[in-house]
């Protein structure tokens, strides 16, 4: 179970916001039917339909768990949270590089030596601690929605876990733990990573924070240290890359031995991880800087390099390569983009606060975290870089920026930029494959207290209408016909992200009456080991909307092995696509997907451009038939 102590601290904003919903069952079961008939064979489809119909019959087992859930409602701030966040985060055995933790690659930074990208670094850390200061103090300003229902409060609880939360890894499952204190009793450092190495820099000297200068002068001390080959040690950052099991096991390994357990007891109780990378050697493209946050190429390169289970790591590269890697379970992408964009107007806002040499106070030298090897841990490490190898060979990414129209042409067609991208995304997955599949979009729910996501399903039968209009070689549709299946693909897709935003999506629905039934000790329902349903839970096209005010951009890995990862981040005149696979899979392939997606993109736009003159010729005409136009507005 996911360990949230924090209840003494509950927002009082928080407090205003209503508790998110249980929908209607008999809603959520038209619904999952409506989302999975044109994804299945017929004959499945009949199955599913008499399954679905017994499970919701009056008096039969829907609503019995029905009842529960409304009881789990009443009694419960949020009735899905803790069962969201097990089936989604912490259940799951994956590797967290690639795999779960999401990246936001930073612009690309010149440095002219070390000592300029230490500077970077410190001037980070500063802001990193500023930021800290302000969540500390609940002085953040509240978010409000943006695009569906703009202006409604949004609940402002993740940000209280960006720099407080670590995530244990366990045999079966891991536990999140977060520590909201009093200020006093705070993390006060944080943990620099320097050449697989781990330090301790003390943030607070003498009761004062560390000013830039003092935190650059402890940087370079770090540096020197780590550069001090025979005190090196070896390099057990890799193992928290490891599946989380394996992880597990390696730790409790680890922890036989008091020198580990104090330096483990002292990174899971930083404010962040800092992780100094060496230069890669790779040319600096959009891609390979998305790769190098994901998985820090590998042992040989920088994979080593860091601590997957702190939520907040922040990466900068000698060479120019910079970016946040975070642990997805305390929190959602939008909380990181906020926090990085802080960080990136705080490092090229205001003039740089460095201190005069002599002024520098003494104290402390960071401090090298130690650790004891025996051959068995040895072993561990070396399975853990192979893996992690095999993880970093097997991810194909294509960072693809589409340059020909951004959002500012979609509002001017009246749509939804978001709708019109999952509709496209749609176009461009049957393209390369002939059918549609069961999508994720990441739908916010923090319009309720401690809201984080339902799933917008955007493989709609609307949205195949469209692409089969599209894609038909005997080009039996007219424009006309084509554009008006566009609107309606767009429609019912906006409609379910309002449905999804309002706590009326079918996914946490779904999942709760599931757990309801395993805690009541119940046979598991038909309708969860039915087919359809285990199907319609194999996201093989994963995607999510993370838009920046800053040029940067967020990416992560698919979520099944024969799947699409795709995050877009819409811009007003361009739109940075971020998509992965893996190479091991034959059916995938990101660049012929980017292929596609930019072939779509097109098509959608001469339709949209040819039915918007079709539509001024028709204006025109009727006015001229008419009285003179007299334009006076």
């Amino acid at each position: 179970m996911p360990i949230l102590e924090k209840e003494t601290a509950r927002d009082q904003d928080s407090q205003m916001l209503p508790k998110v919903p249980v929908p209607p069952l008999q809603q959520t079961l038209d619904t999952y039917l409506k989302c999975v008939q044109h994804l299945v064979k017929e004959e499945q489809f009949k199955k599913t339909k008499a399954i679905v119909e017994k499970f919701g019959a009056p008096g039969g087992v829907g609503e019995v768990l029905q009842k529960k859930l409304l009881e789990r409602r009443d009694k419960m701030t949020n009735w899905v949270y803790d069962y969201w966040l097990e089936d989604m985060y912490l259940n799951n055995r994956l590797a967290l590089p690639v795999n779960s933790s999401p990246v936001m690659v930073f612009p690309k930074q010149t440095f002219r030596d070390h000592k300029d990208a230490l500077r970077f670094a410190a001037r980070l850390i500063r802001g990193v601690l500023d930021y800290k200061a302000l969540i500390d103090a609940r002085a953040l300003p509240v978010d409000f929605a943006r695009g569906q229902l703009a202006g409604t409060p949004l609940c402002m609880e993740q940000y209280y876990r960006l720099f407080n939360s670590y995530r244990y890894p366990g045999l079966k499952t891991d536990t999140l733990k977060v520590q909201i204190n009093a200020a006093s009793s705070a993390s006060k450092h944080i943990i620099i990573a320097c050449k697989n190495q781990f330090f301790v820099l003390d943030t607070v000297a003498n009761s004062k924070q560390l000013n830039e200068t003092e935190i650059l002068s402890q940087l370079e001390k770090i540096v020197k240290m780590a550069e001090n080959a025979k005190e090196g040690v070896p390099p057990f950052g890799i193992l928290t890359s490891d599946g989380r099991t394996e992880w597990a096991q390696a730790r409790d390994a680890l922890t036989k031995d008091q020198t580990n357990r104090d330096s483990l007891a002292l990174i899971e109780s930083c404010l962040c991880v800092v992780c100094l990378d060496e230069p890669c050697g790779l040319e600096p493209r959009d891609t390979n800087r998305a790769l190098l946050m994901l998985h820090g190429g590998g042992r040989e390169k920088n994979g080593a390099n860091r601590w997957y289970d702190k939520s907040m790591q922040f990466v900068i590269g000698m060479d120019g390569i910079c970016g946040v890697v975070c642990d997805h379970s305390p929190f959602e992408g939008i909380v990181m983009v906020q926090c990085s964009e802080y960080l990136m107007k705080y490092i090229t806002g205001s003039p740089s606060k460095m201190a005069r040499a002599s002024s520098i106070r003494e104290f402390p030298s960071p401090r090298r975290l130690l650790w004891n090897c025996n051959p068995h841990i040895q072993g561990l490490l070396a399975a853990s870089g192979d893996r992690l190898k095999r993880l970093v060979d097997n991810l194909d990414m294509d960072v693809f920026k589409f340059n020909v129209y951004g959002k500012e042409f979609i509002k001017k067609q009246r749509m939804s930029p978001d709708a019109f991208i999952q509709v496209a995304l749609q176009l461009a997955f049957y393209k390369c494959n002939r059918r549609l599949v069961s999508t994720y979009e990441s739908a916010s729910i923090r319009r309720f207290q401690d809201g984080r996501v339902d799933n917008i399903r955007s493989a709609t039968p609307e949205a195949l209408a469209f692409v089969l209009s599209m894609t038909d070689e005997r080009d039996t549709f007219t424009d006309s016909e084509k554009n008006t299946r566009l609107r309606e693909a767009i429609n019912a897709q906006t409609n379910y992200t309002i449905a999804a935003i309002t706590g009326m999506a079918i996914d946490n629905h779904l999942l709760g009456l599931l757990r309801i039934a395993k805690e009541l000790n119940m046979e598991k329902p038909e309708i969860f080991c039915d087919k359809t349903y285990l199907a319609s839970n194999q996201f093989i096209l994963s995607t999510s909307q993370v838009p920046t005010t800053v040029e940067m951009f967020c990416c992560y890995g698919p979520v099944v092995p024969n799947g699409y990862g795709a995050c877009y981040n819409p811009q007003s005149d361009h739109i940075i696509f971020c998509v992965s696979s893996f190479w091991e899979n034959t059916e995938t392939s990101s660049a012929v997907f980017v292929k596609a997606l930019n072939e779509g993109l097109l098509e959608i736009r001469d339709l949209c451009n040819r039915s918007s003159a079709v539509a001024t010729k028709l204006a025109d005409s009727s006015q001229g038939a008419g009285r003179p136009h007299i334009s006076g507005k």
